[in-house]
């Protein structure tokens, strides 16, 4: 396999908890010059290399031709890199429960020689797609704290970190609904539904993780009501807050409340990113009227520190 150049490269990481608008935020920013949108990218081994599942170009992984030249590029080829090996490591050492490890390897030694095995490997696939893609800046939604993390331990990478959060009662109803994957051609494929508690202490805990990570990399904090209101300052502020070059005029596919997305590789996300063309821009809050009094109540009592942490109303 093929060394990584002395060029680091700058990955944008999402973190944040599902369902908080993270496949919007990563297509808006992949529309900049220079930004690239791989959507949740620590999935390529389960969702791309082994299931085949839809690129966001609308192919099957690997019949991408971009994909295709990444896996060339970072490994001579997607057959010369053990994908179930990758989906093993990354099940095993890539879990929010496992970053105190992740900052202190040495604890366990076994944990240490799998995390290096893992990290040299997404090296080699961060580099090669900055290079096919002629990248400024790679953007990862994959949103689980810990990826960055992991990611954030490889020398060639230069992390700058987005903390898109949203409403903690907006995340939790959102998963209880039943919505189709429409990126398997041949079977019926739906999202995971989770009840709503389960996914108040999740985003709760994300938050923290995501607190730790500020606390180390480049970060901004976005809110998701603020970025579907004014999409364009968001943009900008996150450009700007990252030291990433955006010019106000790369904008003009941001008007009137729609964003008009184009074609991207992304390899797994919400649904809209098998979307091209304009997209109008509104604002998710059917929880408002929706979400049963009893489940609003206890995932508000179970949010409530973070709530107020970022300005929500209680």
């Amino acid at each position: 396999m093929r060394e990584p150049s002395d060029e680091r490269t700058t990955v944008l990481f999402i973190g944040g908890a599902g369902r908080s608008g993270s496949t919007l935020l990563d297509r808006m920013l992949g529309q900049l010059p220079g930004f690239l949108s791989t959507g949740e990218l620590r999935e390529i081994w389960n969702r791309g290399v082994i299931e085949n599942l839809d690129c966001g170009c609308g192919l099957p992984f690997r019949d991408c031709p971009f994909w295709t030249a990444v896996g060339n590029e970072a490994f001579g080829g997607w057959g010369r890199v053990d994908a179930e090996e990758m989906r093993s490591l990354g099940a095993r050492i890539d879990r929010p429960g496992f970053v105190p490890l992740m900052l202190s390897p040495g604890l366990t030694p076994n944990y240490r020689r799998s995390l290096d095995r893992y990290t040299e490997i997404l090296a080699q696939l961060y580099r090669a797609i900055r290079v096919v893609g002629s990248a400024t800046a790679i953007i990862d939604s994959s949103k689980i704290p810990s990826t960055a993390f992991l990611v954030r331990r490889i020398p060639s990478i230069d992390l700058r970190v987005v903390h898109l959060i949203r409403d903690v009662r907006g995340v939790a109803y959102s998963w209880t609904k039943l919505v189709r994957r429409p990126d398997a051609r041949d079977r019926e494929l739906y999202m995971h539904q989770y009840h709503p508690l389960r996914m108040a202490a999740r985003w709760l805990y994300r938050c923290a993780l995501m607190d730790v990570l500020g606390a180390l990399e480049p970060h901004v904090v976005v809110h998701y009501e603020e970025m579907v209101r004014d999409a364009r300052g968001t943009l900008l502020r996150i450009a700007s807050g990252l030291d990433l070059p955006a010019a106000p005029s790369a904008l003009q596919f941001v008007s009137n409340g729609t964003v008009t997305l184009g074609p991207n590789h992304t390899v797994m996300g919400n649904p809209i990113r098998l979307h091209v063309g304009p997209l109008p821009l509104r604002l998710d809050e059917e929880w408002r009227t929706a979400m049963p009094p009893l489940h609003r109540r206890l995932v508000t009592a179970v949010g409530w520190p973070m709530l107020v942490r970022y300005g929500y109303p209680v």
